[in-house]
C-alpha cells in the first residue's frame, strides 16, 4: 500500500471507530435515560445472562459482602432513605381484643411518621407468653372490593395460622390500601415505596414495642408483598428469617410504584436485580416460594441456584430453601401456605401441629373470616386523630 493510501486508510478508520463509538453512546444514554427497571424490565435470558456475570464477580465471602453492601447502599439511597428520618414515637392507638378459638385479633394503628398512620391487625395466640417470636405479614396488589388485600379469606387463614402457632402477626395495609384509601389515600404516588419501605422499618419497631422476641422477626408476603418483604429483608438485620412468596425472579422487578418506582435496582454506574437482593439475607434463613404460573417459573434453574451459590460462599447452604409448585399460579393460597408453615415453624420455633394435620393438610377450619371494616383500625370509639394526614403529598420527612 503506498503511503498516500496508507494515511487515507487509517484516517477512515479513526472516523469510523469515532462514529461507532459515538452511535453506541447514544444508544447506551438512550437505554439509561431512565434509572428505574420496572415489570419485565428484562427478558429471561438477559436477566439469566446478569446472574452469570455477577457470579463470576463474587467468587469468595468477601467479596459477595462487599456486592451485598452495595446493593444495600443503593437500595436506601433510591428510596430517599440514605438518612433515616427521626423515629418519633409510634403513639398506638389500641382497639379492643376479639376472642377466637387459639388466636385473638386487635385493630391497632400508629405513626410511622408525625400524622402518618400504618393501619392494621394485631393477631397474637390465646394466653400469649412474653417474648412471642414477632411475624410481619404484608399483602400485595389485590385491589378488587371482594378480593382486597389483607382482607382476603386466604391471607385472614395465614395471620390467624400463625397466631395459633405461636407467633404474633403484624398484619398491616400497604400505603393507600384499607381504611385510608377511604380518607383520601392513595397507593400510586411516587413516593410510596419509600413511605412503604419506612412503613416495613417501623413495623419492626412496633412488633419489639408490644414485646416479641427481637432474634425472631420474620417477614413474608406475596406478590407486591414478596417485593417488601426481600426489600426489608435486605436494608434490616433485625430481620431473622424471610419468605417472600410468588415474587422473586431474575428478569421481573415488579410493576407498582411501590416496588420499582424509584431508582433502588439501577444508576449510571450500578445494576442489581431481585435475586441479589434476596440474597442479601444471607446468611438468615430464606425461603422462596415460586410457581410454573407466572414469572417465579425458573426459580430451580436460575434464582435458587444462584441465590444457594450466594449461601455456599457463606458455608450456610442449609438455611435457603425454594419450594416449588409447577402446577400452580400467583397467590398464597393453600399449597403455598402449606410450603411457608413448616419454614417459619422451624426457625421461629412455632407448633405446626396448629396449622397442619398430620395428613399434611391444612388446620384452618376453626378460623373465622371477618367483615373488612371489622378489621380497621379507626371507628366511633377509636376516631382518626384531627392530626392525622389524609394525603401523601402532605407527608413531611424529618
Amino acid at each position: 500500500m503506498k503511503p498516500t493510501k496508507n494515511i487515507l486508510f487509517i484516517v477512515f478508520a479513526l472516523i469510523f471507530s469515532f462514529e461507532s463509538s459515538v452511535s453506541q453512546d447514544k444508544i447506551y444514554q438512550k437505554k439509561s435515560e431512565s434509572m428505574l427497571c420496572v415489570g419485565n424490565h428484562w427478558t429471561e435470558e438477559e436477566g439469566k445472562s446478569f446472574l452469570g456475570q455477577m457470579r463470576q464477580s463474587y467468587t469468595t465471602s468477601a467479596a459477595w459482602k462487599n456486592r451485598a453492601k452495595q446493593i444495600r447502599e443503593h437500595i436506601l439511597k433510591g428510596a430517599g432513605l440514605e438518612k433515616y428520618p427521626n423515629k418519633g414515637p409510634l403513639n398506638p392507638i389500641m382497639g379492643e381484643k376479639r376472642v377466637f378459638d387459639g388466636y385473638q385479633v386487635q385493630n391497632i394503628a400508629f405513626e410511622s411518621l408525625p400524622g402518618v398512620y400504618v393501619t392494621g391487625s394485631l393477631y397474637t395466640p390465646i394466653n400469649a407468653k412474653k417474648n412471642l417470636p414477632g411475624i410481619l405479614s404484608v399483602e400485595g396488589h389485590w385491589p378488587k372490593p371482594d378480593d382486597y388485600g389483607r382482607y382476603r379469606p386466604e391471607a385472614q387463614k395465614r395471620h390467624a395460622s400463625m397466631a395459633r402457632m405461636g407467633a404474633m402477626v403484624w398484619a398491616y395495609d400497604i400505603v393507600g390500601y384499607g381504611q385510608l384509601e377511604e380518607f383520601g389515600w392513595v397507593h400510586k404516588h411516587p413516593e410510596s415505596l419509600k413511605l412503604q419501605l419506612w412503613n416495613n422499618i417501623r413495623g419492626i419497631d412496633f412488633l419489639l414495642m408490644m414485646g416479641a422476641d427481637p432474634k425472631k422477626i420474620a417477614i413474608t408476603g406475596p406478590s407486591g408483598g414478596g417485593t417488601q418483604t426481600i426489600l426489608l429483608t435486605a436494608v434490616d438485620d433485625r430481620i431473622a428469617v424471610s419468605a417472600p412468596v410468588v415474587m422473586v425472579s431474575a428478569h421481573f422487578f415488579g410493576g407498582c410504584v411501590c416496588e420499582s418506582g424509584m431508582p433502588i435496582h439501577k444508576s449510571r454506574n450500578f445494576q442489581t436485580n431481585n435475586v441479589e437482593i434476596a440474597a442479601l439475607a444471607a446468611p438468615r434463613p430464606l425461603l422462596l416460594v415460586s410457581v410454573g404460573g407466572d414469572w417465579t417459573k425458573n426459580n430451580p434453574t436460575v434464582e435458587y441456584p444462584h441465590t444457594k451459590y450466594i449461601y455456599n460462599l457463606l458455608k450456610k447452604p442449609n438455611l435457603v430453601e425454594n419450594v416449588h409448585l409447577p402446577k400452580e399460579f400467583h397467590g398464597y393460597d393453600d399449597n403455598k401456605r402449606i410450603a411457608v408453615y413448616p419454614f417459619l415453624a422451624k426457625h421461629l420455633g412455632l407448633d405446626l401441629r396448629k396449622a397442619i394435620n398430620p395428613d399434611g393438610s391444612l388446620n384452618e377450619k376453626m378460623i373465622v373470616i371477618e367483615n373488612q371494616k371489622a378489621l380497621y383500625s379507626f371507628n366511633d370509639k377509636h376516631p382518626f386523630p384531627a392530626t392525622g394526614i389524609r394525603k401523601n403529598d402532605d407527608v413531611v420527612w424529618e
